[in-house]
């Protein structure tokens, strides 16, 4: 999953959400502390999912964060999404949070997550991906 120390890594997947990093999401050194970057992670996989499955999702689960570097006030931040496996309700993927500089010069991967999202309708319900490529 994480390759430390390798400068040749680019995103995979589709940009799904770029946001920048504002002041309210610190912790109290003044980096963007960690829930606000998982929360954006599973922000990124509800919308890609929903896209993936036409409809309402939902999330199951989200998998462990290593952290490669910090994440600084101001940063821009992208969340790059891409499907690992498709089950018969549910989709479980990958999404890579990359962050640059403002000014666009300077790209870097922070850490990486798997989401688990399960397809409902609108009463709740899972609902079937039947239609979706296998």
């Amino acid at each position: 999953m994480i390759k430390s120390n390798d400068q040749t890594l680019q995103p995979e997947g589709e940009l799904m959400l770029q946001i920048p990093a504002c002041s309210e999401a610190t912790n109290m050194f003044g980096d963007v502390y960690s829930g606000w970057v998982a929360a954006n992670i599973v922000k990124a996989s509800e919308i890609y999912a929903a896209r993936q499955s036409q409809g309402r999702v939902s999330t199951v689960s989200i998998g462990e964060m290593t952290f490669m570097s910090p994440v600084l006030v101001g940063a821009v931040m992208s969340f790059y999404t891409q499907v690992l496996e498709k089950g018969n309700s549910s989709l479980r993927i990958l999404v890579e949070v990359w962050s640059s500089s403002p000014d666009g010069i300077e790209q870097r991967k922070v850490t990486e997550s798997e989401c688990v999202q399960v397809a409902i309708d609108g009463h709740g319900h899972i609902r079937a991906l039947d239609y979706l490529e296998k």
